[in-house]
């Protein structure tokens, strides 16, 4: 007997598939804005900021970047509650995703700075610039250059990590298909359904991070 495919009976539930995609994107816009100053901070603390600070962001990047995604998301919502901070599901995904870019952009970011010329450090200190504006203009744009196609990879693999939101309730889009198949017992073309609207999702964000980086991030400025 050959599989019987019914796509229609998932399309149905398209409402549901495009607030899976809004939450989803809307999760993964957040996150790498925060996620992405966080390893930028973390990146100027083991490159140039103080020795404690240096240890404590390294710390962190250890202790994220070897544990896994969803035990640290169950540790956000499970966990703080426990301490007496209650968060939403969705708040929980935020804060478990850029905790997690944050730690992975600090090592990608930190690669970038470290391979800046030292004849730019001593170009800016001729211009009496101090340390900070070293660091933001002389030293980033830059470094943001070299290391830009890793970091965008590394925001597309926090977007697709999102799909474990689901596991508390986030209506992301795999919490979307979940749902779908538990009314109608489509379970193979919806869970089809979310692999191509996933990759429709990874190539249209790393197309506009690709646009946006060089205009509005780094644009104009020569490492």
């Amino acid at each position: 007997m050959g599989i019987e495919l019914d796509f229609a009976a998932v399309l149905a539930q398209w409402p549901l598939l495009l607030k899976g995609m809004a939450w989803t994107l809307g999760l993964t816009a957040v996150s790498a804005v925060l996620g992405v100053a966080l390893g930028v901070a973390c990146a100027w603390a083991r490159t140039q900021g103080p020795a404690a600070l240096g240890w404590l962001a390294a710390a962190y990047v250890e202790l994220i970047r070897n544990t896994p995604f969803i035990v640290q998301l169950f540790f956000v919502f499970f966990g703080l509650p426990a301490a007496g901070v209650k968060l939403t599901p969705e708040l929980a995904s935020v804060i478990a995703m850029v905790v997690n870019l944050g730690a992975y952009a600090a090592e990608i970011v930190r690669a970038g700075v470290e391979a800046t010329p030292r004849g730019q450090f001593e170009a800016a200190a001729s211009l009496a610039l101090s340390r900070a504006q070293t660091f933001v203009h002389v030293v980033l744009p830059p470094a943001l250059r070299k290391v830009w196609p890793a970091l965008t990879s590394q925001i597309i693999i926090v977007m697709l990590g999102s799909a474990v939101c689901g596991q508390i309730a986030t209506e992301e889009l795999s919490y979307a298909a979940n749902l779908i198949q538990s009314r109608n017992f489509r379970a193979f073309e919806a869970f089809i359904v979310a692999t191509a609207l996933y990759l429709l999702m990874s190539m249209a964000v790393r197309a506009l991070l690709n646009w946006a980086g060089p205009r509005f991030i780094f644009g104009g400025r020569r490492g």
